[in-house]
């Protein structure tokens, strides 16, 4: 038999305003052992020195995180002209160098090209897997040759909030899935004929979670392992809010825990569409809906 898991049952997010200096997964163990949770994860990496909007699922709300990585999220973001680096970030060493400098009107024009579905080759120091091993391990190794397959991205929105001097940008982006910061900081130097890479990168937002309603570390800190923490948390239900929610009997959620489909009313759904079913207000399961019936393909357990 394996090892009983130990930590309380506790299900719901809870929304972190990361600091630079950390990692993801070093703020989601900080966040477990804060509310002694059993279990626990985040809906999309930021990189270490990257701030900003980190939402942690807690319980039954990680069977949710799939939805929040798959929203759109919006980055606020420095641009450094003229230099590229080997991480594409202000982390790495400089490989490349140039006087030119592109005006205003030039930046706004070239943003254009990021608009829209776009293909985007992620940065050679990223998670990104090539046979089996990481991307960054290969090139802290010093094995730069290989080459990583471009990934499509959808960018709903970028543009120019300001120009403090010749050499930087600050740009804001709404985004997919899978996009990477320092690609596009990369790409725009390139298409500008300057080379460019990431100063200083924030995520503002990340599906229903907002960065300016998250607590700091400290914060967490400071209400660690006592009641106070817990009122911060939100219901596992936020994670659900891109989808539509379809209503169900008591008959319909016993039917859907055991994994079978149940009976729902829907107005604003068709067959075949993703959805979600609650009772008094609380998720029951995520699944499809087809004939009068939700098909569960998630299951959320109650305590």
């Amino acid at each position: 038999m394996g090892r009983k898991r130990k930590g309380r049952d506790i299900s719901g997010w809870l929304v972190i305003d990361k600091p630079a200096g950390i990692t993801s997964t070093s703020v989601v163990n900080k966040v477990r052992w804060a509310l002694e949770a059993k279990k626990a994860g985040h809906a999309g990496t930021l990189d270490p020195e990257a701030t900003g909007v980190l939402a942690v699922a807690l319980g039954e709300a990680t069977k949710t995180v799939p939805f929040i990585t798959d929203a759109l999220k919006a980055y606020r973001f420095v641009v450094r002209l003229g230099q590229a680096t080997n991480t594409d970030d202000a982390e790495g060493e400089v490989i490349a160098e140039s006087d030119a400098r592109p005006t205003d009107e030039q930046i706004k024009d070239a943003l254009g090209g990021f608009l829209g579905d776009i293909m985007q080759v992620p940065p050679k120091f990223s998670a990104v897997k090539i046979d089996g091993e990481r991307a960054y391990k290969l090139a802290r190794d010093g094995d730069e040759d290989f080459e990583i397959a471009a990934r499509p991205l959808w960018v709903e929105e970028l543009v120019m909030t300001d120009r403090p001097d010749a050499d930087h940008v600050e740009l804001e982006m709404t985004c997919g899935k899978g996009g990477y910061v320092r690609s596009i900081a990369r790409d725009l130097g390139a298409a500008l004929g300057c080379h460019g890479h990431v100063l200083h990168l924030r995520r503002i937002w990340s599906g229903p979670f907002e960065a300016e309603d998250g607590l700091t570390l400290d914060q967490v800190i400071e209400m660690e392992r006592t009641p106070a923490l817990d009122e911060h948390l939100l219901p596992l239900e936020e994670g659900l809010a891109d989808l539509p929610e379809v209503k169900t009997t008591e008959q319909g959620a016993a039917k859907m825990r055991n994994g079978n489909p149940g009976l729902v009313i829907a107005t604003d759904v068709e067959y075949g569409d993703e959805c979600w079913a609650s009772l008094n207000g609380e998720a029951v399961a995520v699944g499809v809906f087809k004939a009068g019936e939700l098909h569960p393909s998630r299951v959320f357990v109650r305590g």
